[in-house]
């Protein structure tokens, strides 16, 4: 009888063995999609232009290291010299790849016209190197790249509005002086490295 028992006692366990491993698959691919879905729902309200482009700092979190710091080097200290009529304005210089391919054309000088009256834009002799899928926001004093265009843009005031597809790139941020491209008109635009 105690032998019986023993075989008994040993095929329970390992009947719910195979009953938890049977309920954690499924369990598994629910939480799965619970995250999947939470996910997603945190990407569009972060904007995210899409779920795929969090991935490497969703890899990053799982694997319990610090995602790598934003890039500061080259551009944080190089400078834009802006030549507007007799005025002088500099901007800091933003580190991307659309940005050392505008330094790699400087000098330059734009006409640059005005839009929305936010904005004065010129057209650039050829298009930029990209980084991906622009920014659809943007703040006063940034000088941005606009790939359609291809145009370089200064946006010396802010209307609310967002930009349309496919979004802008920062090239440099004006330090001060943006008010200069306020003027009524088209401009004429000297766009310097500054050393």
């Amino acid at each position: 009888m105690s032998a019986s028992v023993g075989i008994l006692d040993r095929d329970l366990a390992v009947s719910r063995r195979s009953t938890s491993a049977a309920v954690a698959v499924p369990l598994l691919t629910i939480m799965a999609a619970v995250f999947i879905a939470f996910f997603t729902q945190v990407a569009f309200y972060a904007g995210w232009p899409n779920v795929f482009s969090a991935l490497p700092l969703v890899k990053s979190v799982l694997e319990k290291r610090p995602a790598p710091p934003p890039a500061t080097g080259r551009g944080s200290s190089m400078k834009l010299k802006l030549t507007v009529g007799t005025k002088v304005v500099t901007a800091t210089l933003v580190d991307n790849a659309t940005t050392r391919d505008l330094v790699s054309l400087l000098p330059l000088t734009l006409t640059m016209n005005d839009l929305f009256k936010r904005e004065k834009f010129g057209h650039l002799p050829r298009a930029l190197a990209g980084d991906g899928e622009g920014a659809r926001t943007y703040e006063v004093g940034e000088v941005v790249y606009w790939p359609p265009g291809p145009d370089v843009a200064v946006f010396y005031r802010h209307d609310g509005q967002t930009t349309p597809a496919p979004g802008i790139t920062v090239l440099a941020r004006v330090d001060s002086g943006v008010e200069a491209f306020s003027t009524p008109g088209p401009l004429r635009v000297t766009l310097e490295r500054l050393e």
